[in-house]
């Protein structure tokens, strides 16, 4: 696989998260500002205590790091796997976090939906992966 492809492949991954990210932008300006979750945290424990949009975005930001900094492997298919088990892990932190602290019943509701789908989804990943080391 050329690095091009490779990077097309990365830049495909991020855009459900940039339009994620510009959706958000107008909620993070209305909100106060919280502590963001520590750099150090485990990606799946950052939704314990976090709030806002703030957090959220924090969350998202960490997971696109995540990616970036993933060395390929040089298996589209392996890459693809590892990058969007990052990307559904970030949705379902984020659905968490909605869940913890969201005040909209149908948001609660799709985030209901999203955990859901995105455990699943993220099982299948890991038994791919685990059968193609």
């Amino acid at each position: 696989m050329s690095f091009k492809s490779l990077q097309r492949l990365k830049a495909l991954s991020l855009v459900p998260l940039t339009v994620l990210s510009l959706a958000a932008a107008p909620a993070h300006a209305q909100t106060a500002t919280g502590t963001a979750p520590a750099a150090s945290m485990p990606m799946r424990q950052m939704h314990k205590g976090a709030a806002g949009a703030h957090d959220m975005k924090a969350t998202m930001m960490m997971g696109m790091d995540e990616m970036q900094k993933m060395q390929p492997s040089g298996d589209v298919d392996k890459d693809f796997a590892r990058m969007m088990k990052i990307h559904h892990q970030q949705a379902l932190s984020m659905a968490e976090m909605e869940l913890a602290h969201g005040k909209s019943a149908e948001m609660k509701a799709m985030a209901k939906k999203i955990i859901a789908a995105q455990k699943k989804e993220i099982a299948q990943f890991d038994q791919w992966l685990a059968k193609h080391k």
